[in-house]
């Protein structure tokens, strides 16, 4: 009977930490925040995205407001379009609203971060957003100091 228990106690602790592995998988994908279609959609264009990936964070203050639903490239610009998703609930985003390509933590996620401006009007979906920002890419910061060095 009581290697029978231990055996039950083992099982129990191997499964319930198979399931703490599962959840900090979805935590780390960031698929576990997927929400569906509930939000509306608003788009930006960038120079450069840098990493940004769908399903990456959109934040206003540090608080997340929607994630990247879509990132497309336009030939006729030569820009990337990236498409977000905003929830419901933060539908009073000025039209002067900025979006920047912002880096988080020591992993480097990169995501979309929305400051609002000061105008009257709001967003809608379907909207763009008109003053952005493109990612800091490092390589291309070291290149420019190192051809500034070597000019000297």
């Amino acid at each position: 009977m009581n290697t029978r228990t231990i055996e039950i106690a083992v099982g129990i602790f191997v499964a319930a930490g198979l399931a703490a592995l599962f959840m900090l998988a979805m935590k780390v994908s960031n698929l576990a925040t997927y929400g569906g279609d509930d939000g509306y959609l608003i788009s930006a264009r960038f120079d450069n995205i840098g990493g940004l990936k769908v399903r990456s964070p959109v934040s206003a203050s540090g608080v997340r407001v929607g994630q990247v639903t879509d990132i497309s490239y336009d030939s006729g610009g030569y820009e990337a379009r990236v498409t977000m998703s905003i929830e419901p609930q933060y539908d009073k985003f000025p039209t002067d609203t900025a979006a920047s390509i912002m880096t988080s933590g020591l992993l480097g996620e990169q995501f979309v971060s929305l400051e609002p401006g000061a105008e009257e009007e709001f967003l809608k979906p379907g909207n763009e957003i008109e003053i952005t920002q493109s990612a800091l890419v490092l390589e291309q910061i070291i290149g420019q100091f190192l051809y500034s060095q070597a000019e000297e």
